[in-house]
């Protein structure tokens, strides 16, 4: 089963293209503090870190990581820091609080990058087009459901993949074990009539 990164959105798995490219992957730490950090930095409901939970490197700033012997380590307290949360997942900035921040505020030159609608489309459009975008909103699909009930039924349903599979494999070694038999029968009539010989 390849490495998967936990980080809402990430698709970095564990492989020889990551590898080149200098991305590692770590463990959530065993401290439960710590590990209690790293989950709430991930902001995912419902999320359950296990003992294969990794986070990829490309999430920790430089500084984070101990890079002085032969393997990448993380240093003692570090936590991710760098994501890439949709709008519905990011922290509402607190508003400026002194007319002087306000207007330094007014002032900046607007982030060509950021997603504001055009002056003619009404704003109830716009909150429409960002519902949508919380409905839209890619996430790993084996992460945990959120309640005990789907997480059962979830695993009913492997359970009785995993019993119909073996049921399928019984039976086709059943039907391997009936053409052996019925091709040695055959084999020792063909014997008996002298119509094939030994080396046949």
């Amino acid at each position: 089963m390849p490495d998967f990164c936990a980080a809402y959105g990430c698709t970095n798995t564990r492989s020889l293209q990551t590898r080149t490219r200098g991305i590692t992957f770590h463990k959530f730490p065993k401290c439960s503090e710590r590990r209690r950090q790293w989950k709430r930095a991930l902001r995912r409901d419902g999320f359950v870190a296990n003992d294969r939970s990794l986070l990829c490197s490309e999430h920790f700033r430089n500084e984070d990581f101990d890079r002085t012997g032969q393997t990448v380590r993380l240093k003692a307290g570090a936590v991710p820091t760098i994501f890439n949360f949709p709008v519905h997942l990011q922290r509402p900035v607190a508003p400026r609080s002194t007319t002087a921040s306000r207007r330094a505020g007014e002032n900046l030159p607007m982030d060509p990058q950021q997603d504001q609608p055009p002056p003619d489309i009404p704003q109830a459009a716009t909150g429409e087009r960002q519902r949508s975008r919380k409905r839209k909103a890619p996430d790993h699909q084996y992460a945990f459901p959120s309640s005990p009930k789907a997480l059962k039924a979830k695993l009913d349903a492997a359970m009785a993949t995993v019993r119909k599979l073996q049921q399928e494999k019984s039976n086709a070694l059943a039907r391997v074990r009936r053409a052996k038999k019925n091709m040695k029968a055959l084999l020792e009539e063909l014997k008996a009539k002298n119509l094939i010989n030994e080396e046949l």
